[in-house]
């Protein structure tokens, strides 16, 4: 492309990037700026920056990704902006994993260092971009002072800046060292939508060779020179303590090398996982279990339930829902709940750890390196710029990895064994000592006009907060974010609606991010409570949602798609239905209808899954599909098996015969359809498991009349 500034463009300072000369390798290295809430002034006066784009003397173009690869595809989709604008294919982007740094690689919209919340493209959007197209210019003005000419007499293509008229060119290596001495300029200009060559088109996953021939390296097949292996036992209970262990037995077995005791923790290390197992099995263990040796699921859901007639914080207040429901010609009331939730990853939690005494080193997989370092730092009792982080892809995160539980317990181990040892959990081990997404009750009342409009909306519910504990500072006046999402601010025009919100912590279990954890709860309650609305006003489902949405043309266009693809008010067999759902989370539109079979015996079969989605301007639209299709098929999990229990202190579940995955054969058919926008890029990783969920359950109440407010689904209540 012609580097011509009088092109439509959209105009960018300077103060949002920095140039630096490349001390090392000889090139240039240009860093972007991410804020940490600093205002711009204090970024031109020398914010620390973060995520590096280097381009070195031999023409290699590496990006340090600030974001992690968990299989969603963010080290496909990432690049292809700084591709874009720097006029480059996506395979010449080479990739390396950023170090621990909160000042130079937060997420700009979590303030800290961490891949989450389905907003690693939101975040990367605009800086990303800069970094390519500031890039860009300094490089061309490199070759153009060469070349004795103007910038604007000089196009960019494939990695080289090329003077149009006379056809001499330079690789972008060739010009780093000049690129590094010259100055930013003032303004940025970022090409416009229909500029784009690279952004919005299919891309290949840059990650899928690797992971095909067996060459990708995850957080669990790091091996250093002299790892041992070593597996672990912790406390069935929560806070429960190490009594005794007989580990004579253990010993005996061919390969043990070492037991390790920790106050509530005992590992067998080894030689391979096979002998650390059987260690482990021969150990006989004694437990104290502690104050919470006592606490089940029922004890937990009495807890919520009761908290719920109590006055909660405040979540959103619009109008008097009171006094509107007061005068209402029909109200509904529903109570609904939702169980705790395990990951289950395929690759079950891992870490590996060489303590030294002085120095540490770690080798995992996680989503939030800063805080893995930071945590693992103050187990080993070093300071933090003493622990070496190694990052790697995970199978799966989920929001589990944005825990640092695991990599502190292998430093814990590590700190007792010679040389460096990997901490691999059993499945039943990553089940039963997962953290899990929360337990909620939510009390819902709805009043109708004479006409059935919904005039007054009440909720109030209460469970953990995963914020409160993991980002203190964001839980503010009893309320955060994500515990809110998709209970406010709903896409539906209500004249008055009132939201409360109680924080009230489980005892003997703790709670975590899940894949979609505030709104996989909220648009459940949503949905479900809009479509029992819509039933007492004896009005079409998506006819009584799209009355409500005259103000948002958003929300009306994927729920207009999802209809009409869906086949919605086609006849269906009997014991068959439809259940439509829809919602504004993690800043992208998505509307659901899913298809439905229940059989005599109460089972659910859910056949199709057809899914309208505006997420803005899309980056890649294979990452799209297969983040919604990802999604769906987490939700459809949850909908129909996913529940984690406790009976005397202990979880339940423990592998995949009691925490049940939904298998291949059960697999719905599900349809994906992209409204094309130019909105500002939302997030795709976990909006399709929020939705899912409602829309099944809708489903099941048209198959069969019978309303289910409690997930997941029970057959038994189902059955003829």
């Amino acid at each position: 492309m012609n580097i011509d500034h009088s092109q439509k463009r959209e105009n960018l300072s300077r103060r949002s990037f920095l140039i630096n000369s490349a001390a090392a390798g000889g090139g240039f290295v240009l860093s972007l700026s991410l804020p940490l809430g600093a205002s711009h002034a204090a970024a031109s006066a020398g914010f620390t920056p973060n995520a590096f784009v280097k381009i070195t003397t031999d023409g290699q173009i590496v990006l340090t990704m600030p974001y992690v690869e968990m299989g969603q595809g963010t080290y496909t989709s990432i690049p292809m902006l700084i591709a874009e604008e720097l006029e480059v294919s996506l395979t010449q982007i080479q990739l390396e994993h950023a170090p621990p740094n909160e000042k130079l690689y937060a997420n700009p919209m979590l303030g800290v260092q961490a891949t989450g919340n389905s907003n690693a493209i939101r975040g990367a959007w605009k800086p990303l971009r800069e970094a390519g197209a500031a890039a860009l210019i300094v490089l061309t003005e490199a070759a153009a002072r060469r070349w004795g000419v103007e910038a604007t007499e000089c196009r960019a293509e494939a990695g080289e800046i090329i003077h149009t008229s006379s056809g001499r060119r330079f690789n972008y290596g060739d010009l780093a060292e000049d690129a590094s001495r010259i100055p930013v300029p003032e303004n940025v200009t970022l090409k416009e939508p229909d500029a784009f060559n690279l952004i919005g088109t299919p891309a290949k996953r840059l990650d899928a060779a690797g992971k095909v021939d067996g060459s990708t390296v995850y957080g669990i097949d790091v091996r250093p020179a002299g790892v041992k292996i070593a597996t672990l036992t912790q406390s069935p209970v929560f806070g429960g303590r190490l009594k005794s262990v007989e580990d004579s037995a253990a010993k005996a077995v061919k390969g043990v090398r070492q037991i390790v005791q920790l106050e509530d923790a005992v590992a067998v290390v080894a030689d391979h996982m096979g002998a650390a197992q059987k260690g482990l099995e021969a150990l006989s263990i004694e437990w104290d279990d502690g104050i919470h040796a006592a606490v089940d699921t029922q004890d937990v859901a009495r807890e919520l339930k009761q908290a719920t007639l109590k006055t909660g914080s405040v979540a959103q207040n619009i109008g008097d829902a009171e006094k509107a429901i007061a005068t209402a010609a029909t109200r509904v009331e529903a109570t609904y709940r939702l169980p705790f939730l395990a990951h289950a990853a395929m690759e079950p939690m891992n870490c590996t750890a060489h303590f030294r005494g002085d120095e540490c080193e770690i080798w995992i997989g996680t989503q939030a390196i800063a805080r893995v370092q930071r945590m693992a730092a103050k187990a080993a009792g070093l300071p933090v710029d003493r622990v070496i982080v190694h990052n790697h892809l995970s199978g799966g995160g989920f929001g589990r990895r944005l825990e640092a539980d695991g990599a502190v317990r292998a430093v814990e181990i590590a700190m007792k064994v010679d040389g460096p040892v990997k901490v691999v959990w059993t499945r039943e081990e990553d089940i039963q000592q997962d953290m899990y997404r929360p337990f909620w009750v939510d009390r819902v009342a709805g009043g109708l006009d004479k006409d059935g409009k919904p005039i007054a909306w009440i909720n109030r519910f209460a469970g953990s907060s995963v914020i409160a504990r993991w980002l203190p500072a964001a839980f503010k006046n009893g309320l955060d974010p994500d515990t809110t999402e998709g209970a406010i601010d709903l896409v539906y025009a209500l004249p008055n609606l009132h939201v409360e919100y109680l924080q009230v912590e489980p005892p003997g279990i703790r709670t975590a991010f899940w894949r979609s954890v505030g709104p996989s709860h909220n648009v459940f309650v949503t949905e479900s409570f809009i479509d029992e609305l819509a039933v007492a006003a004896g009005q079409d489902a998506v006819a009584y949602r799209r009355a409500l949405l005259e103000h948002n043309p958003r929300a009306k266009a994927v729920l207009d798609l999802v209809a009409e693809k869906g086949g919605w008010g086609a006849q269906l067999p009997q014991r068959r239905g439809r259940g439509v759902a829809l919602q504004n989370v993690f800043g992208s539109y998505l509307a659901q209808v899913a298809e439905v079979e229940v059989a005599k015996d109460g089972s659910v079969r859910v056949r199709r899954v057809v899914c309208a989605m505006d997420c803005g301007t899309v980056i890649n639209p294979n990452t799209v599909e297969a983040q919604i299709q990802s999604g769906v098929m987490f939700g459809v999990t949850a909908a129909l098996y996913g529940k984690i229990t406790l009976k005397n202190g202990r979880v339940e579940q423990s592998n995949f015969d009691t925490y049940q995955m939904l298998r291949i054969n059960e697999a719905p058919a599900i349809e994906v359809y992209v409204v094309k926008s130019s909105e500002l890029p939302g997030g795709m990783g976990e909006a399709g498991t929020s939705g899912i969920v409602p829309a099944i359950a809708n489903a099941v109440f048209a198959a069969t009349g019978k309303r289910l407010r409690e997930m997941p689904i029970d057959p038994d209540a189902l059955k003829t």
